[in-house]
């Protein structure tokens, strides 16, 4: 038997006031009750956040952007009509996590923050390198570090995402970049007590909804996390590439973007050399840890494949999972 206290606030200042070191956030426990059961994580408090008022939401403004509330579920947000229009490979990414099951249960804030699932990065004194080592980062990291595990974060930080906090120190926003940075110390830039409220996506993103991809590439059909993956979107100005958004998945500590490898398809007709220089670009920093080389190229084919999926056109419907009886029934067509 795992003991802890359990409270369920039904404000954010009572949850707030509640908090004390030890204690932890409960959304859809999706990965926070895991972490328990394996050891990786022992909270002396959990604090329960589903009846807090107002985290539910899904706000579309009318300038083009959305604001996301914490408890609103991964399969919610992939199934609202108006946000899987504005931000495709958001939906995409979040159709691409897990399972219906757990969509149904994993929330937003907790999709964020979630840990990694590997025993070895959750128990101390094992050697990462002594056994399967396919979450192992080959970007931004010194020696063998963990990659971010979610799908979802992937187009989100290719648009620029905003995250909502409040804690002791009041509210503020983090850019989801910032927020997913880690240090030595930390894993987060969330100080202590500090609870997301929402998430916000700006106008800008829905700007590329025509030509915006997330692929995911995985060793089994469904339910499994990403060997790479990469979220493409192109903004376009006649037959040139206005803009370009690339980052990539499961191949480092955060999400990854190199700017350079964006700027480079500015104002550049869309061809496969193009993609290529830019794929090159973004992974010119790659360096294998232990057998993790077959990475490298695997993840350099998946951000060329997504960025050319990305220049033909976002399909009208996503299916979620390639080949799914649940899969549109009408051809794919151009949003408009």
């Amino acid at each position: 038997m795992i003991p802890f206290a359990f409270l369920q606030p039904t404000s954010v200042d009572d949850a707030l006031a509640a908090w004390t070191p030890g204690a932890a956030w409960l959304g859809g426990g999706t990965n926070l009750v895991d972490l328990m059961k394996t050891g990786g994580g022992q909270p002396s408090l959990l604090i329960d956040l589903s009846r807090l008022p107002g985290l539910r939401d899904i706000e579309m403004s009318d300038d083009g952007g959305a604001r996301v509330g914490a408890l609103v579920s991964n399969a919610d947000l992939a199934d609202h009509p108006a946000f899987a229009a504005r931000f495709p490979m958001v939906a995409e990414a979040l159709l691409a996590g897990a399972s219906g099951q757990i969509r149904n249960a994993a929330t937003v804030a907790g999709n964020i923050l979630q840990y990694p699932r590997d025993a070895f990065f959750k128990h101390l004194g094992e050697d990462p390198l002594d056994g399967d080592t396919t979450s192992l980062s080959i970007l931004g990291a010194n020696g063998p570090v963990a990659v971010h595990p979610s799908d979802f974060c992937v187009p989100l930080a290719a648009l620029d995402a905003v995250v909502e906090v409040q804690g002791p120190n009041g509210p503020r926003d983090i850019a989801l970049a910032d927020l997913l940075a880690p240090t030595a110390d930390t894993r987060t830039a969330l100080a202590p007590g500090e609870l997301v409220l929402a998430l916000r996506l700006p106008a800008e993103g829905a700007t590329f909804a025509g030509h915006a991809r997330y692929l995911k590439v995985r060793d089994r059909t469904s339910f499994a996390f990403a060997l790479t993956s990469a979220a493409a979107a192109l903004r376009f100005d006649g037959p040139r590439i206005a803009e370009a958004r690339l980052a990539l998945g499961a191949v480092a500590p955060t999400p990854w973007r190199v700017a350079e490898a964006e700027a480079l398809m500015a104002g550049q007709a869309p061809d496969a050399d193009l993609f290529e220089r830019a794929a090159q670009t973004a992974l010119s920093g790659a360096v294998a840890i232990g057998d993790t080389g077959w990475k490298i190229e695997l993840a350099r084919r998946t951000a060329i494949r997504a960025l050319t999926l990305a220049a033909a056109h976002t399909p009208a419907r996503l299916p979620a999972l390639p080949g799914s009886p649940f899969a549109a029934q009408a051809k794919d067509h151009a949003h408009a």
